[in-house]
């Protein structure tokens, strides 16, 4: 009986000592958390005493879209991960400061400022005296210092994010009373703005050209390619829309403008890329948007495009496995087909061997070499052969959201050289020499 009643008596016992160690491991991992957030939130919220040692961080102004956003202080530490990773002989600098996935890049007409979207809602404008300066100040209020017509898709009052089509004003430091630089630029207007512009649906792309063609009078023209099958066009200045094209294959995958403002070319869904002629009056203005030709050829979807800085010819990338170079400077109207000129294998491949797909591509200013994106690892092609110049497998952590090739040479570490700017999803923009067109090995 004694047994009995030990047994009856020790089971509750038990559970409901068990039941209290657990209950206590609970709270005490519970208030170990809050203390370490509360710990961390007092660091971040703590100000910082400048030290006249060290140099001034990257400066950067930020420009909220409609909505504006608390920056979180980003932390310069001196263990900083970057500098424990194998560095690439090209990579030159990175702009860090945003707190979330950089959408988009645009360099100025100079190559001296760049400008930056992020998911968070802002829009970043940087000065580029030296590519290679670990410090980003802002130079001297004339003409070359100034960011015209910056175009970015963002976040609407709807909510939907990327459906809406903000255009800003001059963007440009102003020197104080005293003749100093200002640390941070004013608040840009937004000269006009238009919310879904592709109804429900998100914007893939923005590209954004001088019209210079034939009668055109120089305005900035932009395309918004959607993530359906129209594209739209719209006047930089006014915000008025110049018109839509339908591809018609399903879905795009991306859309772009000419250097000249002639032609918009678009890859989508099948394996053809479709291009219209944009027709300007005799004022300069749009007359109409014009389908003008067809690229037949590829055995695949067409991923990518980019038209050369002449506007005459068109490089395409397809999942086919092959890069080609086409002629579309053609008699159209006398239904003269555009050529093929080049047919080249994209040399890039996955793990597994099979040819990996390019996301992006662009070529340099001079024409010599075709920068190219899959996934997250960038690599630099001779335009005219095709043969790998340089890789860099790992040029963010993630996937690269975009290329952008500075327009000229600018300057790093006291010499001039042309740049390319990556963006990723890693919240970060990095800035690359380009290598040799023709190296000697």
């Amino acid at each position: 009986m004694a047994s009995a009643d030990f047994a009856s008596f020790s089971v509750p016992l038990l559970s409901t000592i068990v039941g209290g160690v657990l209950i206590l491991l609970f709270f005490a991992d519970y208030f170990r958390r809050k203390r370490a957030e509360i710990s961390t939130i007092a660091a971040a919220q703590s100000p910082q005493q400048p030290d006249a040692t060290k140099p001034p961080p990257s400066s950067s102004s930020s420009v909220a879209s409609k909505k504006t956003h608390r920056q979180r202080p980003h932390s310069h530490s001196a263990t900083d991960k970057d500098q424990n990773r194998k560095h690439h002989h090209l990579d030159v600098n990175t702009l860090k400061g945003h707190s979330d996935t950089v959408t988009a890049i645009c360099f100025s007409s100079d190559g001296h400022s760049l400008a930056t979207a992020c998911a968070d809602g802002a829009i970043r404008v940087f000065r580029l005296d030296d590519a290679s300066s670990k410090s980003f100040n802002w130079g001297s209020s004339d003409s070359h210092c100034i960011l015209r017509g910056v175009f970015f898709v963002g976040r609407g009052s709807s909510d939907a994010l990327g459906s809406s089509l903000f255009m800003y004003g001059d963007v440009g430091a102003k020197p104080s009373a005293e003749g100093k630089q200002q640390a941070k630029l004013p608040l840009p207007e937004i000269k006009w703005e238009h919310q879904k512009i592709h109804d429900q649906g998100s914007v893939l792309n923005l590209s954004a050209v001088p019209a210079t063609y034939g009668t055109a009078d120089g305005s900035i023209i932009i395309a918004s390619c959607s993530e359906g099958t129209s594209i739209k066009l719209w006047h930089g200045k006014s915000g008025k829309e110049l018109g839509t094209v339908d591809t018609n294959q399903l879905k795009n995958n991306m859309a772009t403008l000419s250097p000249n403002g002639r032609f918009l070319a678009a890859a989508a869904f099948t394996a053809d890329v479709k291009v219209w002629e944009i027709v300007y009056s005799k004022d300069g203005s749009v007359k109409e948007v014009l389908k003008v030709m067809q690229l037949k050829g590829h055995k695949s979807a067409v991923t990518c495009l980019c038209f050369t800085h002449n506007s005459e010819q068109i490089i395409t990338a397809s999942k086919d496995g092959s890069l080609r170079v086409w002629n579309i400077n053609v008699r159209y109207h006398l239904d003269e087909d555009p050529k093929t000129l080049k047919v080249l294998p994209i040399p890039l491949h996955d793990s597994k061997g099979a040819v990996s797909n390019y996301n992006h591509i662009s070529i340099s200013p001079d024409g010599k070499i075709l920068a190219t994106i899959s996934g997250s690892t960038l690599q630099w092609l001779c335009a005219g052969t095709g043969s790998v110049l340089d890789t860099a497998d790992k040029a963010h952590e993630g996937d690269v959201t975009g290329i952008a090739w500075a327009p000229q040479s600018i300057p790093v570490g006291g010499a001039r050289a042309m740049v390319l700017a990556t963006a990723g999803a890693n919240k970060k923009v990095k800035l690359w020499l380009a290598p040799e067109s023709n190296p000697s090995r």
